[in-house]
Protein backbone atom coordinates (compact mmCIF):
# COMPACT_ATOMS: atom_id res chain seq x y z
CA UNK A 1 0.00 0.00 0.00
CA UNK A 2 1.64 3.20 -0.84
CA UNK A 3 2.29 6.02 1.64
CA UNK A 4 2.69 8.61 -0.75
CA UNK A 5 1.81 10.46 -3.77
CA UNK A 6 5.56 9.84 -4.79
CA UNK A 7 5.29 6.19 -4.61
CA UNK A 8 2.77 5.63 -7.53
CA UNK A 9 2.93 9.35 -9.52
CA UNK A 10 4.47 7.97 -12.49
CA UNK A 11 1.70 5.13 -12.76
CA UNK A 12 -0.39 6.02 -15.92
CA UNK A 13 -3.66 6.33 -13.71
CA UNK A 14 -1.79 9.00 -11.98
CA UNK A 15 0.00 10.94 -14.97
CA UNK A 16 -3.66 11.13 -16.43
CA UNK A 17 -5.05 12.43 -13.41
CA UNK A 18 -2.33 14.83 -13.31
CA UNK A 19 -2.52 15.72 -16.60
CA UNK A 20 -6.68 16.22 -16.82
CA UNK A 21 -6.10 18.86 -13.51
CA UNK A 22 -3.01 20.52 -15.18
CA UNK A 23 -4.89 20.96 -18.50
CA UNK A 24 -7.85 22.45 -16.43
CA UNK A 25 -6.25 24.87 -14.66
CA UNK A 26 -3.84 25.93 -17.01
CA UNK A 27 -5.66 28.14 -19.51
CA UNK A 28 -5.80 31.08 -17.01
CA UNK A 29 -6.33 30.75 -13.28
CA UNK A 30 -3.88 32.75 -11.17
CA UNK A 31 -4.76 31.41 -7.40
CA UNK A 32 -5.23 27.08 -7.64
CA UNK A 33 -5.46 26.27 -4.20
CA UNK A 34 -5.33 22.52 -3.38
CA UNK A 35 -7.13 21.09 0.28
CA UNK A 36 -8.95 18.07 1.54
CA UNK A 37 -7.86 16.33 4.66
CA UNK A 38 -4.71 14.62 3.23
CA UNK A 39 -2.29 15.30 0.70
CA UNK A 40 -2.88 18.21 -0.35
CA UNK A 41 1.17 19.73 -0.30
CA UNK A 42 2.14 16.18 -2.39
CA UNK A 43 -0.85 17.11 -4.84
CA UNK A 44 0.36 20.46 -5.24
CA UNK A 45 4.22 19.61 -5.87
CA UNK A 46 3.05 17.36 -8.49
CA UNK A 47 0.95 19.33 -9.94
CA UNK A 48 3.28 22.14 -10.39
CA UNK A 49 5.71 19.10 -12.26
CA UNK A 50 2.81 18.52 -14.60
CA UNK A 51 2.19 22.17 -15.14
CA UNK A 52 5.93 22.31 -15.82
CA UNK A 53 5.66 20.11 -18.29
CA UNK A 54 2.74 21.65 -19.99
CA UNK A 55 4.81 24.79 -20.74
CA UNK A 56 2.69 26.62 -17.88
CA UNK A 57 4.29 29.31 -15.72
CA UNK A 58 3.53 28.77 -12.25
CA UNK A 59 5.14 29.43 -8.66
CA UNK A 60 4.05 27.34 -6.00
CA UNK A 61 3.41 28.77 -2.20
CA UNK A 62 2.67 29.50 0.09
CA UNK A 63 0.26 32.45 -0.36
CA UNK A 64 -0.60 33.60 3.09
CA UNK A 65 -4.72 35.02 4.05
CA UNK A 66 -3.31 38.42 4.03
CA UNK A 67 -1.53 38.44 0.63
CA UNK A 68 -3.21 39.83 -2.29
CA UNK A 69 -4.48 38.33 -5.00
CA UNK A 70 -2.27 38.27 -7.45
CA UNK A 71 -2.26 41.04 -10.12
CA UNK A 72 -3.12 40.51 -13.75
CA UNK A 73 -0.52 38.29 -16.38
CA UNK A 74 1.07 37.26 -12.97
CA UNK A 75 2.45 33.54 -13.01
CA UNK A 76 0.12 30.74 -12.46
CA UNK A 77 0.23 30.29 -8.27
CA UNK A 78 -0.71 26.81 -6.33
CA UNK A 79 -0.97 26.52 -2.73
CA UNK A 80 -1.36 23.78 -0.36
CA UNK A 81 -3.52 24.17 2.13
CA UNK A 82 -6.83 26.27 3.48
CA UNK A 83 -6.79 29.30 1.18
CA UNK A 84 -6.04 32.32 1.71
CA UNK A 85 -8.32 36.00 2.20
CA UNK A 86 -9.11 36.28 -1.36
CA UNK A 87 -10.93 33.18 -3.33
CA UNK A 88 -9.15 31.22 -5.17
CA UNK A 89 -9.74 31.26 -8.85
CA UNK A 90 -9.87 27.23 -8.77
CA UNK A 91 -9.88 25.07 -5.57
CA UNK A 92 -9.19 21.25 -6.10
CA UNK A 93 -10.40 19.45 -3.12
CA UNK A 94 -8.92 16.01 -2.20
CA UNK A 95 -11.64 13.49 -1.21
CA UNK A 96 -9.47 11.42 0.86
CA UNK A 97 -12.54 10.51 3.57
CA UNK A 98 -14.35 12.28 6.67
CA UNK A 99 -12.13 14.17 9.35
CA UNK A 100 -14.58 15.04 12.35
CA UNK A 101 -13.34 18.29 13.58
CA UNK A 102 -13.31 19.69 9.87
CA UNK A 103 -15.33 20.41 7.40
CA UNK A 104 -15.56 19.16 3.83
CA UNK A 105 -15.31 22.17 1.46
CA UNK A 106 -15.81 19.61 -1.35
CA UNK A 107 -19.12 21.37 -2.97
CA UNK A 108 -17.33 24.44 -3.34
CA UNK A 109 -14.36 23.31 -5.25
CA UNK A 110 -14.33 23.43 -9.18
CA UNK A 111 -12.26 19.90 -9.25
CA UNK A 112 -12.67 16.73 -6.91
CA UNK A 113 -9.92 13.74 -6.90
CA UNK A 114 -11.13 10.70 -5.14
CA UNK A 115 -7.89 9.80 -3.49
CA UNK A 116 -9.05 7.26 -0.78
CA UNK A 117 -7.21 4.14 -2.74
CA UNK A 118 -4.08 6.29 -3.17
CA UNK A 119 -2.50 3.94 -6.32
CA UNK A 120 -5.64 4.83 -8.36
CA UNK A 121 -6.69 8.49 -8.26
CA UNK A 122 -10.12 9.36 -9.56
CA UNK A 123 -11.29 12.72 -11.12
CA UNK A 124 -14.91 12.93 -9.63
CA UNK A 125 -15.83 16.28 -11.00
CA UNK A 126 -14.31 18.98 -13.22
CA UNK A 127 -16.20 22.57 -13.42
CA UNK A 128 -17.03 23.05 -17.01
CA UNK A 129 -16.05 26.45 -17.31
CA UNK A 130 -12.29 24.88 -16.84
CA UNK A 131 -12.38 21.51 -19.01
CA UNK A 132 -15.56 20.24 -21.41
CA UNK A 133 -16.66 16.89 -19.70
CA UNK A 134 -16.72 15.20 -22.64
CA UNK A 135 -12.57 14.86 -22.52
CA UNK A 136 -12.65 13.25 -19.24
CA UNK A 137 -15.93 11.99 -17.80
CA UNK A 138 -16.38 8.73 -19.27
CA UNK A 139 -13.10 7.77 -19.07
CA UNK A 140 -13.09 8.63 -15.23
CA UNK A 141 -16.27 6.71 -14.36
CA UNK A 142 -14.61 4.07 -16.23
CA UNK A 143 -11.81 4.12 -13.72
CA UNK A 144 -13.82 4.22 -10.72
CA UNK A 145 -15.74 1.72 -11.25
CA UNK A 146 -12.97 -1.39 -12.62
CA UNK A 147 -10.69 -0.89 -10.07
CA UNK A 148 -14.10 -1.79 -7.64
CA UNK A 149 -15.33 -4.60 -9.73
CA UNK A 150 -13.55 -7.21 -8.60
CA UNK A 151 -14.65 -6.38 -4.92
CA UNK A 152 -17.85 -5.17 -5.24
CA UNK A 153 -20.14 -7.16 -4.20
CA UNK A 154 -17.97 -8.65 -1.41
CA UNK A 155 -18.71 -5.09 -0.06
CA UNK A 156 -22.04 -4.64 -1.29
CA UNK A 157 -23.19 -8.18 -1.67
CA UNK A 158 -25.91 -7.96 2.01
CA UNK A 159 -27.71 -5.47 -0.20
CA UNK A 160 -29.98 -8.17 -2.60
CA UNK A 161 -32.77 -7.84 -0.57
CA UNK A 162 -33.19 -4.18 -0.80
CA UNK A 163 -32.78 -4.52 -4.83
CA UNK A 164 -35.61 -6.86 -4.51
CA UNK A 165 -37.62 -5.09 -2.74
CA UNK A 166 -37.07 -1.77 -4.89
CA UNK A 167 -38.08 -3.72 -7.89
CA UNK A 168 -41.75 -5.13 -6.09
CA UNK A 169 -42.50 -2.05 -5.66
CA UNK A 170 -41.78 -0.55 -8.95
CA UNK A 171 -44.77 -2.62 -10.31
CA UNK A 172 -42.91 -4.12 -13.50
CA UNK A 173 -45.16 -5.20 -15.84
CA UNK A 174 -45.26 -9.06 -16.72
CA UNK A 175 -44.08 -9.57 -20.48
CA UNK A 176 -42.96 -5.76 -20.29
CA UNK A 177 -39.15 -4.89 -21.45
CA UNK A 178 -37.63 -3.64 -18.41
CA UNK A 179 -34.27 -1.77 -18.58
CA UNK A 180 -31.40 -1.91 -15.86
CA UNK A 181 -28.92 1.30 -16.27
CA UNK A 182 -25.83 1.45 -14.69
CA UNK A 183 -26.44 -2.32 -13.79
CA UNK A 184 -22.52 -2.63 -12.24
CA UNK A 185 -22.75 -6.63 -10.94
CA UNK A 186 -26.24 -7.26 -12.09
CA UNK A 187 -27.94 -6.54 -8.52
CA UNK A 188 -31.47 -5.95 -9.55
CA UNK A 189 -31.29 -8.79 -12.82
CA UNK A 190 -33.09 -11.53 -10.86
CA UNK A 191 -35.72 -9.30 -9.66
CA UNK A 192 -36.28 -7.74 -12.57
CA UNK A 193 -36.41 -10.85 -14.52
CA UNK A 194 -38.61 -12.28 -11.92
CA UNK A 195 -40.81 -9.51 -12.19
CA UNK A 196 -41.18 -9.25 -16.09
CA UNK A 197 -41.39 -13.47 -15.98
CA UNK A 198 -40.74 -15.76 -19.27
CA UNK A 199 -42.43 -13.27 -21.51
CA UNK A 200 -40.79 -10.77 -21.06
CA UNK A 201 -36.99 -9.15 -21.35
CA UNK A 202 -34.42 -7.24 -19.41
CA UNK A 203 -31.81 -5.61 -20.15
CA UNK A 204 -28.28 -5.09 -18.21
CA UNK A 205 -26.38 -1.71 -19.18
CA UNK A 206 -23.31 -0.39 -17.82
CA UNK A 207 -20.57 1.64 -19.11
CA UNK A 208 -18.14 -0.19 -17.64
CA UNK A 209 -16.75 -4.16 -19.07
CA UNK A 210 -15.07 -4.79 -15.60
CA UNK A 211 -18.69 -4.71 -13.77
CA UNK A 212 -20.73 -6.77 -16.45
CA UNK A 213 -17.71 -9.06 -16.15
CA UNK A 214 -18.45 -9.77 -12.97
CA UNK A 215 -22.62 -9.94 -13.53
CA UNK A 216 -21.44 -12.90 -15.92
CA UNK A 217 -19.31 -14.71 -13.94
CA UNK A 218 -21.62 -14.20 -10.73
CA UNK A 219 -24.49 -15.73 -12.93
CA UNK A 220 -26.83 -12.73 -13.02
CA UNK A 221 -26.33 -12.07 -16.59
CA UNK A 222 -28.35 -15.45 -17.53
CA UNK A 223 -31.12 -13.39 -15.89
CA UNK A 224 -30.97 -10.67 -18.85
CA UNK A 225 -28.81 -9.20 -21.80
CA UNK A 226 -26.14 -7.09 -20.41
CA UNK A 227 -24.72 -4.37 -22.93
CA UNK A 228 -21.90 -2.10 -23.01
CA UNK A 229 -23.44 1.28 -23.19
CA UNK A 230 -23.93 5.19 -22.43
CA UNK A 231 -26.33 5.86 -20.26
CA UNK A 232 -27.15 9.34 -21.84
CA UNK A 233 -26.99 7.30 -25.40
CA UNK A 234 -29.22 4.14 -25.08
CA UNK A 235 -28.75 2.16 -27.77
CA UNK A 236 -32.92 1.62 -28.05
CA UNK A 237 -35.37 2.97 -30.21
CA UNK A 238 -38.00 5.85 -28.65
CA UNK A 239 -40.78 4.34 -26.85
CA UNK A 240 -40.00 0.80 -26.44
CA UNK A 241 -39.24 0.08 -22.15
CA UNK A 242 -41.80 -0.22 -19.66
CA UNK A 243 -39.67 0.27 -16.75
CA UNK A 244 -36.20 1.86 -16.07
CA UNK A 245 -34.56 1.21 -12.93
CA UNK A 246 -31.78 2.89 -12.24
CA UNK A 247 -29.80 2.26 -8.73
CA UNK A 248 -26.91 5.24 -7.50
CA UNK A 249 -26.55 6.00 -11.07
CA UNK A 250 -27.71 9.47 -10.61
CA UNK A 251 -24.12 10.69 -8.92
CA UNK A 252 -22.22 9.57 -11.17
CA UNK A 253 -23.75 11.13 -14.19
CA UNK A 254 -23.19 14.72 -15.61
CA UNK A 255 -26.41 16.15 -16.65
CA UNK A 256 -29.55 14.87 -14.89
CA UNK A 257 -31.70 16.64 -17.44
CA UNK A 258 -30.33 15.27 -20.02
CA UNK A 259 -30.42 11.70 -18.51
CA UNK A 260 -33.77 11.72 -17.89
CA UNK A 261 -34.83 13.06 -21.04
CA UNK A 262 -32.79 9.90 -22.62
CA UNK A 263 -35.04 7.54 -20.35
CA UNK A 264 -38.19 9.78 -21.29
CA UNK A 265 -36.91 8.94 -25.01
CA UNK A 266 -36.93 5.34 -24.89
CA UNK A 267 -40.23 4.57 -22.13
CA UNK A 268 -43.55 4.20 -23.48
CA UNK A 269 -46.26 6.62 -22.03
CA UNK A 270 -47.18 5.95 -18.86
CA UNK A 271 -44.15 3.59 -18.20
CA UNK A 272 -42.00 4.17 -15.11
CA UNK A 273 -38.73 5.36 -13.75
CA UNK A 274 -37.36 4.13 -10.71
CA UNK A 275 -34.01 6.07 -9.39
CA UNK A 276 -32.98 3.78 -6.11
CA UNK A 277 -30.13 3.53 -3.56
CA UNK A 278 -29.41 0.78 -1.13
CA UNK A 279 -28.55 3.92 0.97
CA UNK A 280 -30.15 6.97 1.91
CA UNK A 281 -28.53 9.96 0.59
CA UNK A 282 -27.69 11.64 4.07
CA UNK A 283 -26.40 8.40 5.32
CA UNK A 284 -24.13 8.40 1.77
CA UNK A 285 -23.02 11.89 2.59
CA UNK A 286 -21.89 10.72 5.29
CA UNK A 287 -20.05 8.14 4.22
CA UNK A 288 -17.73 10.41 1.74
CA UNK A 289 -17.18 13.27 4.43
CA UNK A 290 -20.10 15.82 3.62
CA UNK A 291 -23.33 17.07 4.39
CA UNK A 292 -26.44 17.33 2.08
CA UNK A 293 -27.08 20.76 0.50
CA UNK A 294 -30.56 21.59 -0.27
CA UNK A 295 -30.29 22.06 -4.30
CA UNK A 296 -28.43 18.40 -5.19
CA UNK A 297 -30.26 16.88 -7.74
CA UNK A 298 -32.02 14.20 -6.00
CA UNK A 299 -33.54 16.27 -3.22
CA UNK A 300 -37.32 16.36 -3.20
CA UNK A 301 -38.10 19.52 -5.14
CA UNK A 302 -34.40 19.55 -7.80
CA UNK A 303 -36.02 16.30 -8.78
CA UNK A 304 -39.15 16.73 -8.79
CA UNK A 305 -38.27 20.20 -11.21
CA UNK A 306 -35.98 17.79 -13.30
CA UNK A 307 -38.46 15.01 -13.77
CA UNK A 308 -41.40 17.29 -14.89
CA UNK A 309 -39.10 18.99 -17.51
CA UNK A 310 -38.05 15.56 -18.98
CA UNK A 311 -41.92 14.59 -19.27
CA UNK A 312 -42.02 12.28 -15.90
CA UNK A 313 -44.25 13.14 -12.85
CA UNK A 314 -43.02 11.89 -9.57
CA UNK A 315 -44.87 9.99 -8.13
CA UNK A 316 -43.10 8.59 -5.21
CA UNK A 317 -40.36 9.91 -2.90
CA UNK A 318 -38.26 8.46 0.09
CA UNK A 319 -35.52 9.14 1.34
CA UNK A 320 -35.34 7.16 4.42
CA UNK A 321 -31.43 6.30 6.49
CA UNK A 322 -31.45 2.63 4.96
CA UNK A 323 -32.89 3.78 1.29
CA UNK A 324 -33.42 6.25 -1.64
CA UNK A 325 -36.29 4.91 -3.64
CA UNK A 326 -38.44 7.56 -6.02
CA UNK A 327 -40.59 6.53 -8.91
CA UNK A 328 -42.09 8.25 -11.95
CA UNK A 329 -44.27 8.10 -14.38
CA UNK A 330 -43.95 9.14 -17.64
CA UNK A 331 -46.20 11.35 -18.95
CA UNK A 332 -45.45 10.82 -22.97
Amino acid sequence: MPRSIADVAASPRWERVLTLVATAVSAGPQVVVVDGFAYATEFADHLGRALATHGRDHVRGPVRPASPAPSAGAPLVVVAGPWPAHPPDVLIWLRTGPVADRPSREHEAQVVVDLRDLAWPVIQHIDEALLDRGSWHLGEVRAFFAARAGTWDTKYGDDLPAYAAAVAETGVPVGGLAIDVGCGTGRALPALRDAVGPAGRVLGLDITEEMLAVARTSGRARHADVLLADANRLPLVPAVVDVVFAAGLVGHVPGVDALLCEFARVTKPGGRLALFHPTGRAALAARHGRTLRPHEPLAEAPLRQALARAGWRLDRYCDDPDRFYALAIHSG
